[in-house]
């Protein structure tokens, strides 16, 4: 048997170019994004992606969102899921017959996007504009771009709590993590989500709801006071919080864990208050780690304050080597250093880095935005800095039935609701004549509002609640940059009363 494994790996090692024009390292969406804007410009383009995951580009926020909420049973085997708007669709951002085969790429006369999957980039030789594989393959490029995104964080406490508690503990970021996180909450009596941010809220919600269906205890922890404590104004974390108890889980604030044990096939967290919390399993939702892996054999500089690869505007570390998404430490032109951990961040910068690499010598200047929906009928977009600790006001007025992210993508026809994809920009919006809203702190129905985030009397960002397909107007007063003596005023442009 022993010859044919060997002329296999041989077969395999063979079928890698020994150069490629365009490196693409890292096979999520900024990668992608960079292909395509590659493509578009430079139409006979050959472009290498090297991924460690085993699978073709695909997109993130799809496994903590709309997966969980599909009827369908085989889900976890077709990974296509319905918009909240009921189009069907596939979370690969192309099938397999898009890409051609990494043997091909050198003879394709019109060139193509190749990926090598189940590969990584080890080394990387600045100077010799090579990278080393695990496997020892070497590859030259002409041009490279980082696209590591980053690893999920665990607390050190289970991971100082061994094999017993870290096998039932889940970091949740790929596909394999939902594959296995669906069948464990399938199988067990109570799950515990540690983390109140975007991730751990969304994770919560979605097992929530199947908590209403089984008898699974669903239970989410958290330091901050509320959910989403770091980035919304506390009366709006609160009013979340309760949102979130609605779903069917079990909210335990303020709580900083002290311990994990397995105990009677039980984990046992013990927090730093006293309080005990036993359950099954648990998923660490506590942010991410940037991949900087590479930095050190390629001798590029990491940001002591963000983390991240530090480039320039126009996404550059040396100049023939760009960086993009969850991994860039990037200039703003407008909001100064920055590093954005969200999907159409990965689309703006992995598409302005392909251009880029082509020749178009663009800064960053378009304000990716993000996006979270607490089940179909809470959601909320956002743009620029948007930080609790920051000033904030808040204008809101009352919600329709039209306010919901279910009908704003059955309107709008999109389901992954990136501004980015359709690429609008505001000319100066006219304000509506009706009278000013109310800026509302302590009423409890936000139904719909806008939210402005100040720096030295200057929005660097804003949360729209429930308002959707506005995301233009709200780019343009970042990118204007003017202070505003009456924030109401700004608010009309949104039109938050005429519906």
């Amino acid at each position: 048997m022993e010859p044919v494994t060997f002329t296999a790996s041989k077969a395999s090692r063979a079928s890698v170019p020994s150069h490629t024009p365009y490196l693409l390292i890292g096979g999520g969406t900024a990668s992608f994004a960079a292909a395509r804007s590659i493509r578009a410009r430079d139409p006979n383009a050959k472009v290498l992606i090297v991924t460690d995951e085993p699978d073709l580009p695909y997109m993130r926020p799809p496994l903590s969102k709309e997966l969980w909420f599909s009827d369908d049973p085989s889900v976890t085997d077709t990974l296509r899921f319905k918009q909240w708007n009921g189009k069907e669709r596939s979370i690969y951002f192309q099938p397999a017959s898009f890409y051609i085969s990494p043997e091909e790429l050198d003879s394709a006369e019109n060139g193509g996007v190749a990926v090598l999957t189940g590969k990584k980039v080890v080394h990387m030789d600045v100077r010799g504009n090579k990278v080393k594989l695990d496997d020892e393959t070497e590859i030259s490029y002409d041009k490279c771009l980082i696209a590591t995104g980053g690893v999920p964080r665990n607390l050190q406490v289970i991971e100082r709590a061994g094999d017993e508690v870290m096998k039932r503990t889940t970091l949740f970021r790929k596909i394999e993590d939902f594959k296995a996180l669906d069948k464990v909450s399938r199988n067990i009596q109570s799950v515990t989500i540690i983390g109140g941010g975007f991730l751990g809220s969304e994770l919560a919600c979605a097992l929530g709801r199947r908590s209403n269906e089984s008898d699974l205890e669903v239970i989410q922890m958290f330091p901050e006071k509320g959910n989403m404590g770091k980035v919304l104004p506390e009366y709006l974390s609160n009013w979340t919080t309760a949102k979130v108890k609605r779903e069917g889980v079990k909210v335990i604030a303020e709580a900083l864990v002290k311990s994990v044990t397995c105990k009677d096939d039980k984990l046992e967290i013990q927090l730093k208050d006293g309080r005990l919390v036993k359950t099954d399993h648990i998923v660490a939702a506590v942010g991410l780690e940037p991949n900087v892996d590479l930095a050190k054999s390629a001798g590029l500089e990491v940001d002591s304050d963000f983390g991240g690869y530090r480039v320039n505007a126009e996404l550059q570390a040396r100049s023939n080597i760009w960086v993009a998404g969850d991994a860039a430490c990037f200039y703003d032109i407008r909001l100064g250093r920055r590093r954005v951990e969200h999907h159409d961040h990965a689309v703006v910068s992995g598409r302005l880095a392909g251009e880029n690499m082509t020749g178009a010598n663009k800064p960053y200047w378009h304000q990716s935005m993000f996006w979270s929906d607490l089940g179909p009928d809470v959601g909320y977009e956002a743009i620029g800095i948007v930080d609790s600790s920051l000033p904030t006001v808040g204008v809101f007025a009352k919600a329709t039935a039209k306010d919901t992210p279910k009908a704003a993508t059955e309107e709008s026809g999109t389901g992954i609701r990136s501004e980015s994809e359709t690429e609008d920009t505001a000319v100066s919006p006219v304000a509506s004549s009706l009278p000013a809203p109310v800026v509302q702190q302590n009423k409890d129905d936000y139904g719909k509002g806008v939210i402005f985030y100040l720096r030295d009397k200057v929005v660097v960002g804003i949360i729209l609640w429930n308002v959707f397909n506005r995301m233009p107007i709200a780019r343009k007063i970042i990118k204007d940059g003017e202070e505003h003596a009456d924030l109401n005023e700004v608010a009309k442009l949104f039109n938050i009363h005429e519906d």
